[in-house]
């Protein structure tokens, strides 16, 4: 069909418009699918980038696709005595039936005590190490099933930490903190 008042470039933008809308209108329906988050879930967070394991974790639902997730982390070795606590705001989206992924931010506080150790230029001097007092930014990306007939969710994150201020002998580096979690629901 021949329109004479519309040219060809005013068609490539028509069709250009057509699909932004389109594409806004997937985005907008994908995100207004995400179920129902549980109220509250606690249990464990087992991840060790950064050295500190196993970290209790709760989380609490702060609106229909938000979250708030406390994680906190003790370690006892050879090497260094420490605790962590990280907080984490989230949002949440679906995925398929009971399968979600989620991103957020947020930060963390820990103190690290470290054991003597000889100097690596003389076997007979030993060092002690400064522990103490860190601070980190976080970052967190992550899948999690929810099961339909059990009160479990398991989850599997990615939980990037950079040290922003600590101890004299603080390292901050880049932590690439990956973790499993299995958490009870109520």
């Amino acid at each position: 069909m021949n329109r004479p008042w519309v040219n060809a470039n005013q068609t490539q933008e028509l069709m250009k418009i057509t699909k932004l809308l389109v594409g806004i209108l997937f985005l907008a329906s994908t995100s207004m699918m995400a179920q129902e988050i549980a109220n509250h879930t606690i249990g464990l967070r087992l991840g060790d980038s950064d050295g500190f394991g196993a970290e209790i974790s709760y989380q609490k639902s702060i609106g229909r696709y938000n979250r708030a997730e406390l994680n906190f982390g003790y370690r006892d070795s050879r090497e260094y005595d420490g605790i962590k606590a990280v907080a984490v705001f989230q949002w949440i989206h679906t995925i398929s039936s009971g399968f979600n992924w989620y991103y957020g931010f947020g930060g963390g506080a820990g103190n690290a005590n470290f054991e003597a150790r000889p100097d690596p230029n003389n076997a007979n001097i030993t060092i002690q190490p400064e522990g103490g007092l860190f601070v980190l930014v976080a970052g967190d990306l992550g899948i999690e099933y929810n099961f339909d007939n059990l009160p479990l969710l398991i989850s599997l994150d990615i939980r990037p930490e950079i040290g922003i201020v600590g101890y004299g002998d603080f390292d901050d580096r880049f932590d690439f903190d990956i973790g499993l979690g299995v958490r009870y629901q109520f």
